[in-house]
């Protein structure tokens, strides 16, 4: 019962001076909804890596052939065709290796009806789908057998889809790379950017021997222009590089002083590097989103310090007539929590619906989860109530007859 009448008399207390009840909770209100709001957009950028980092398929590494030096300058990674298909078979016998394919790719124009597009063309085997854990949304994969026969078939990405074919179903229809025909037996899942920026969804694949044969040509026999290998788990990457490297040394007869004919990608420590910038970000958005939690309980405990002082004539009484201190302390703690609280409430609302339109308007990623609403929640209200402390308890040792004498 005590404890109903002192809210309802706190209740009242901010009815009666509600512009500034009002603006005190603004400050909680603004540092709740920007906590969310961050936390929402950070959890967002976390998602987008994440997501990416799928995309490109789980514990890979990708083994560049080597570059080619002309009158002292020095080509790119990949320019010197120094790998083959041999190299891959090697690959694949190393513990710990669970997927190889090799590629051969190149860019061509591509060539349907009265549409023409250009795109990347990569020659590979089966392993490589499986590898890049890239499904299919129509039609069927080509197999080993199609590789063997350099079977004349091509499974296209959906940009290349929507750039040769427009609403037009493209299975089964016959496209032009370098005027060599293929016919289209399937249409890749989409798969977005990767963290170059590249888009992957214009891509298109074909047999190794369909590309090596019909396509590109081939400087040898079984040349390829990378090898993509799939560890069996994060833990097993160091070890397969390291037994990779020491392979293809070992079958390109390198002498020991001699450099490496070739170059190691390892697509799991960019990806983890690309998450933890991600995170660090989160925090960083979140921590500064917290300063305002900070401002707005440092404005409860200067609103609570003038309620005070405007009642000291009303503490006094109160004391007087047998009030206790912890009466008088629970009195100004409860309006102090009231405040807080209602500005909380007020926050989320105000943060999930800037989230929800940042969403909408500027196409931003923002993932909310109960767990970041709920700490926001819990953390501003004890902000509100840590400041609240001071003005309550300097309300409660107040000396009841210097209290009665203050005008």
């Amino acid at each position: 019962m005590m404890l109903r009448l002192m809210i309802g008399e706190a209740w009242q207390a901010m009815g009666s001076n509600r512009l500034r009840t009002i603006l005190t909770m603004l400050g909680m209100v603004i540092g709740v909804a920007s906590v969310i709001l961050m936390m929402a957009v950070g959890q967002g950028a976390q998602w987008s890596v994440q997501q990416t980092i799928e995309a490109m398929g789980s514990h890979l590494l990708i083994v560049l052939s080597g570059s080619t030096t002309q009158g002292g300058a020095r080509s790119g990674s990949g320019s010197a065709p120094t790998l083959t298909v041999s190299d891959a078979e090697a690959i694949s016998a190393l513990p710990h290796v669970n997927l190889v394919a090799p590629v051969y790719m190149n860019n061509a124009q591509l060539v349907y009806r009265a549409s023409n597009w250009n795109s990347s063309i990569l020659g590979t085997t089966p392993d490589y789908l499986r590898a890049r854990s890239w499904p299919l949304v129509a039609g069927t994969a080509f197999a080993d057998s199609d590789v063997r026969s350099a079977s004349r078939l091509a499974l296209i990405g959906q940009t290349v889809v929507a750039n040769l074919f427009g609403e037009e179903d493209p299975l089964g229809k016959t496209i032009r790379i370098r005027q060599s025909p293929f016919t289209v037996a399937g249409v890749l899942a989409p798969k977005g950017q990767s963290f170059d920026g590249r888009d992957q969804d214009d891509t298109i694949l074909v047999p190794l021997t369909s590309a090596q044969r019909h396509l590109f040509g081939s400087p040898f026999p079984g040349a390829v222009r990378m090898i993509l290998v799939q560890a069996s788990s994060d833990a097993a990457m160091a070890a397969v590089e390291s037994a990779v490297v020491r392979l293809i040394r070992q079958r390109h007869r390198l002498r020991e002083a001699a450099e490496n004919d070739f170059s190691i990608r390892n697509l799991t420590t960019v990806a983890n590097s690309a998450t933890e910038v991600a995170r660090v970000m989160s925090l960083l958005l979140g921590s500064i989103a917290s300063i305002s939690l900070l401002v707005g309980g440092i404005g409860i405990m200067n609103i609570m310090l003038v309620a005070v002082t405007e009642r000291t004539r009303e503490i006094g009484l109160r004391l007087a007539i047998g009030a206790r201190q912890r009466d008088i302390l629970l009195q100004f703690l409860i309006e102090s929590v009231m405040i807080s609280l209602i500005g909380c409430l007020v926050g989320v609302i105000c943060g999930v619906a800037g989230a929800w339109l940042a969403s909408r308007l500027f196409q931003v990623a923002v993932v909310m989860t109960l767990a970041a609403i709920l700490i926001a929640f819990l953390v501003a209200a004890g902000v509100g109530i840590f400041f609240g402390i001071y003005p309550a308890r300097k309300a409660a040792i107040m000396n009841p007859i210097e209290a009665l004498r203050y005008q």
